[in-house]
């Protein structure tokens, strides 16, 4: 059994995929989310959606860099970590525009006090200021903040998304095919809308990085940052405290705490615009989140085969987790994005287009595969650690 399933945690959640097998796939069910009729405007050319998602255990790792620097700052990541993976989900189906959000806090008062509810709370709102610049327009419409410290052991920071659209301007993943290939767009360096370097590590797998590279006094420390019934040889398993450094290219050196709380990188500014003026070319858009690079797998329209053999650099952040850990490469890919968290399938005459695109925003992209035919789901991941297939 992999260290995360030891840690109670699932990559591929075959649990949640088989509790919600028989409900409604919605009337797209190749979309990267789930697409309903317009109920609200009784509009058969729109369509409604209502997606939630989080900040999952990295609001751990804000507790943990907290407590150790007194810097309350950094739970602002966490409050755009919530809404990047809301956000970025919704951008896979092609909206980025008049959307809006209600936000979910669980805290525990006796550990968590209204300085860090405000800097989260205040910092929901300050991105989404940030994102209107670019003309994407999402109104915070407040939501539910709860004390359950019976619940929760430190804090969950989560929100939801709704959003009216038209079919017109959907991606539903029906049009990828054999002979295009696939666009990745990086998930580390510094965008031209980021203030700082970004460790490329998103909101997925953080369980694991947290585990894998802090040393064990945090398990001493802060025994309310993990769950009581874990094997001791599971907890806290790395060398590295939240204030080591690592020397990060071009950037300098950067502590461990901050490249492992690196806010979620959006993608919406290079997304509104390449559906803006290359809305033709996308024929599907994948969001590697919970799954990592076979996330794409579970989106496919029918049998074909995924081979990705032209993978962008690996960050430092996934090569210091994978020295802490020992994890094979085939439990890296499945549970980190590894260097891209976008990808977009389209003709190969379109992909240089959209990698030029990238570039404005300083976003590094390249066709790192291909879609061929195949008579199942396939996907095929190559590269100097050899060579891994998935089927699906």
């Amino acid at each position: 059994m992999s260290l995360y399933a030891q840690r109670g945690v699932s990559a591929q959640k075959e649990e949640v995929h088989a509790a919600i097998q028989h409900l409604d796939q919605g009337l797209y069910p190749n979309a990267f989310c789930k697409l309903y009729a317009d109920f609200l405007g009784k509009d058969a050319n729109y369509i409604n959606i209502m997606h939630a998602d989080g900040a999952g255990t990295k609001s751990i790792l804000a507790y943990l860099y907290w407590k150790e620097t007194g810097d309350t700052s950094i739970w602002k990541g966490i409050a755009q970590d919530a809404i990047a993976m809301n956000l970025d989900d919704l951008l896979c189906v092609g909206i980025y525009d008049q959307i809006l959000f209600s936000s979910t806090i669980d805290r525990n008062k006796l550990l968590i006090n209204g300085s860090v509810l405000q800097e989260v709370i205040q910092g929901t709102q300050s991105f989404f200021n940030e994102l209107k610049t670019f003309g994407i327009n999402i109104e915070f419409l407040g939501g539910e903040t709860a004390d359950v410290g019976d619940v929760v052991r430190t804090i969950a920071v989560n929100g939801t998304m709704t959003a009216r659209w038209p079919k017109a301007k959907l991606i539903t993943n029906d049009l990828i095919a054999p002979g295009q290939v696939i666009v990745g767009f990086s998930s580390y360096g510094q965008a031209t809308y980021e203030q700082a370097y970004n460790s490329g590590l998103g909101s997925n797998g953080l369980t694991s990085a947290r585990h894998d590279v802090l040393h064990h006094d945090y398990a001493t420390k802060y025994p309310e940052t993990f769950e009581p019934t874990l094997k001791n040889e599971v907890v806290y398993l790395g060398k590295n405290k939240m204030t080591d450094e690592l020397n990060i290219d071009g950037f300098g050196k950067i502590s461990i705490g901050k490249l492992l709380l690196s806010p979620t990188r959006t993608y919406a500014p290079l997304v509104k615009a390449i559906l803006t003026d290359h809305f033709d070319a996308v024929k599907g858009m994948i969001h590697c989140s919970g799954g990592g690079q076979t996330k794409c797998m579970k989106y496919l329209p029918g049998p074909m085969r995924l081979v990705k053999d032209n993978f962008l650099p690996v960050p430092p952040i996934f090569k210091l987790i994978q020295e802490n850990s020992g994890a094979n490469t085939k439990e890296m890919y499945q549970v980190f994005n590894m260097g891209h968290r976008l990808e977009i399938f389209t003709e190969e005459s379109s992909a240089q287009s959209l990698i030029d695109l990238a570039k404005t925003f300083n976003i590094e992209a390249q066709i790192i595969g291909r879609v061929t035919a195949a008579a199942q789901k396939e996907l095929v991941l190559s590269g100097s650690f050899g060579q891994e297939i998935f089927t699906y």
